[in-house]
């Protein structure tokens, strides 16, 4: 790790020396790390090639880290490094006309071996994010990881802005979950629309996406290839964590299913109603799945506090008939599950947040997945996310409750560091033991600790994270994790 450390020094001397005078922030970063743009390009008034010299770019150096610790065994540990970075290109607007691109690049640092013939690919949990599995396993990759993840035609007219080609698109469903090095992007048309006062309506068509760890984009649903018993292509199409792993290309052709989807998505959200946010989303897969969320948050203003109620109901709806068997658990065995062959199912969420007004933050949330199906949910966009969703947990498997309590400090607002915030959160998750392939239950901690080094140059950041079980019921899911970030946006 030592060639980890000297790239990360280099990132830090080259924030706080040579790109020192870039004292305007162009974009920040939420908390789920999606981009909020600060500076955009305008008009052009020189013509098409004024598009192009008035223009943004947006640059970014960054650096992960992840460690993970099993208690249960040694021969599945790891330690590994991503470091790189992405520039993204906006032009200025021509008669509502305006393009975009992004390129990124993640370079993978181990002393495990990640070659072909290795099984350690396999065993990468949060950091399999560095480069990609399926390169590595090809030999074709090794641990570099080149990706133009944005590149799309974008127009604006009135209150109307449709962007066609790949691109991030934030959603209940959909997320550019870009907390790694490479963001999850998805191809295909998106419009936006803004006419009704305080509401926003969104549509969205996509008919592929390209994961984090791809270079390529692949298919919204489908596990595996048309080769999936070879090891080679295991990670070639939809291989997200949450994939309904019996929704492979062997099942889905054999029963005469296409194995080519479509994501046809579409929300409103509205604040018509004092101190109220409410959206309403759906969401269809073509012959698999349609779903349908509806989420409302309530402020309620005391004084410079607030209390802030919310809750999230999701309904899915099965789409394959008879076709498909055992397709209601995602792991690929439906033991235990009432309908096996269904994945009609749902999901509760609901939350309480009270801020103090001065810096200090508390939730709590509950979550409940009916005993039917798992919910699906490959494309980042985590169902129980902002409730009950700890780090690198997926808690929307059926007859699942899930209780949690966070706390978030900004204590640069109390009047002690500023720029350091600091979130803990501590998650029961209560998993149904009677379905096979589903985990035991487990008490979580999870620990954010992020500061920002603004004073040594604008838009460079460090951030910690921790997470642990307290608690687990069976010993294959003891672990500890740690995440240790940098970023620089230039």
């Amino acid at each position: 790790m030592k060639k980890s450390i000297l790239s990360i020094s280099a990132i830090i001397a080259l924030s706080s020396t040579t790109l020192l005078g870039a004292d305007t922030v162009k974009r920040t970063l939420k908390g789920n790390m999606s981009e909020v743009y600060k500076v955009l390009p305008g008009e052009s008034t020189n013509g098409f090639l004024g598009m192009f010299s008035e223009g943004e770019y947006y640059a970014r150096l960054r650096s992960n880290t992840f460690k993970w610790d099993w208690k249960d065994s040694d021969t599945k540990d790891h330690l590994i490094s991503g470091l790189g970075g992405s520039l993204i290109y906006k032009t200025a607007s021509l008669s509502g006309f305006s393009m975009g691109a992004g390129a990124y690049y993640s370079y993978a640092i181990s002393k495990l071996d990640l070659s072909k013939d290795s099984k350690n690919l396999a065993n990468l949990k949060a950091g399999k994010d560095t480069l990609s599995r399926y390169n590595n396993i090809n030999g074709n990759g090794k641990s570099g990881l080149f990706v133009p993840a944005q590149y799309y035609l974008e127009y604006k007219i009135s209150k109307t802005d449709i962007k066609a080609g790949q691109q991030l698109w934030e959603s209940l469903f959909t997320k550019s979950n870009d907390t790694k090095m490479i963001p999850n992007s998805f191809m295909g048309v998106t419009m936006t629309n803004k006419d009704i006062p305080k509401t926003t309506l969104r549509t969205a068509w996509f008919y592929s996406q390209k994961l984090r760890d791809h270079t390529t984009n692949h298919d919204l649903i489908t596990f595996k290839t048309d080769d999936d018993s070879t090891t080679n292509y295991k990670w070639k199409n939809n291989d997200d964590s949450a994939v309904n792993k019996s929704l492979t290309y062997s099942k889905l052709s054999g029963a005469g299913m296409s194995t080519k989807h479509q994501m046809i998505m579409a929300d409103i959200k509205t604040k018509a109603v004092n101190n109220m946010v409410a959206t309403v989303s759906g969401n269809y897969i073509n012959e698999i799945v349609a779903q349908g969320a509806v989420e409302a948050h309530y402020k309620i203003k005391i004084n410079q506090a607030s209390i802030r109620p919310g809750v999230r109901y999701i309904y899915q709806k099965g789409l394959t008939g008879d076709k498909l068997t055992g397709i209601a658990n995602l792991k690929g065995d439906s033991t235990g599950y009432t309908n096996p062959d269904s994945l009609d199912s749902g999901l509760l969420a609901a939350r309480v947040d009270v801020d103090s007004g001065i810096g200090i933050k508390f939730r709590y949330g509950y979550s409940k997945i009916d005993d039917k199906a798992d919910i699906m949910a490959m494309w980042r966009g985590f169902p129980t996310g902002g409730f009950t969703r700890a780090m690198a947990q997926y808690n929307w498997y059926a007859n699942t409750v899930t209780n949690m309590v966070r706390t978030d400090i900004d204590f640069g607002k109390l009047g002690l560091i500023k720029g350091f915030k600091l979130m803990a959160r501590y998650a029961m998750q209560d998993f149904d033991e009677n379905k096979t392939k589903v985990q035991g239950d487990t008490n979580l901690l999870h620990v954010d600790a992020k500061q920002n080094l603004n004073m040594l140059a604008k838009g460079l950041m460090v951030k910690f994270r921790y997470g642990t079980t307290l608690y687990a019921q069976k010993a294959s899911n003891e672990y500890s994790e740690y995440r240790f970030e940098l970023n620089y946006l230039f």
